[in-house]
């Protein structure tokens, strides 16, 4: 990881304190390195659980409606994700759901994504292997 890849991620640690999550426990922060700065999102939960959004939806939309257009990275930090007794988190535990993979081949299909679960610096390809597009 490089270190402004490092520095996004801290960014996202810190959104994660902005997280509303009473239902699930799990608070995430994700921030969003765009051509235009960095933008930051965090899940808001609902008591109807197919309403909450997660936060990598939220710092792309951020992004796009502070007029971004070209996501560089994006960093996720599932500042609830529990460590093993060798203090490693699992990967899957800081991964983009489903739902936001989609939106990254749309909004970001070339940027790369870092979570605190991994050192591993990820393309949409390594985590959306046959993304649906219309183009």
């Amino acid at each position: 990881m490089t270190p402004e890849q490092t520095e996004l991620l801290k960014k996202a640690q810190d959104a994660a304190a902005m997280a509303y999550a009473p239902y699930s426990g799990f608070h995430v922060g994700a921030a969003v390195l765009t051509d235009k700065g960095v933008f930051l999102g965090a899940n808001i939960e609902n008591a109807c659980t197919n309403l909450g959004t997660c936060a990598e939806r939220v710092a792309m939309a951020n992004a796009r409606m502070n007029g971004a257009t070209k996501i560089i990275g994006i960093a996720v930090n599932c500042v609830d994700a529990k460590p093993d007794d060798t203090g490693r988190i699992a990967q899957n535990t800081a991964m983009p759901c489903g739902a936001c993979r989609q939106w990254l081949a749309e909004l970001a299909p070339e940027a790369w994504l870092v979570t605190n679960a991994s050192d591993t610096v990820f393309q949409l390809a390594d985590i959306l292997p046959s993304a649906f597009i219309l183009r």
